[in-house]
């Protein structure tokens, strides 16, 4: 589940680097959300295969401005490099994580 750890509005778009990493089986992942400066649309959070094929889809949903934390569980996936998107009208970016079992 996703879970708003600050209410603080944000200076800007934040994708930070998901923890611990590498891991086994969980990890989080925590990013901030600014005021919207046109239309605010939705906020996707996805996870991606090293061959680009979309895993998970974490977040999918209209957020306030603030700072939020998801967990993933990849205990259905298996070990290796896995990349995670943050995706909105305004801002993508996207950071590698490394799963170990």
């Amino acid at each position: 589940g996703i879970q708003q750890i600050s209410s603080s509005i944000p200076n800007g778009f934040e994708l930070l680097q998901n923890y611990p990493n590498p891991f086994n089986p969980v990890t989080k992942i925590k990013f901030s959300i600014p005021l919207s400066k046109g239309q605010a649309g939705r906020v996707l959070l996805k996870v991606y295969d090293i061959l680009g094929k979309e895993i998970a889809v974490l977040v999918n949903e209209q957020l306030s401005p603030g700072t939020y934390e998801v967990e993933w569980n990849a205990l259905n996936v298996s070990s290796g490099v896995y990349f995670y998107s943050l995706i909105t009208n305004e801002f993508t970016q996207t950071k590698r994580m490394v799963v170990l079992k």
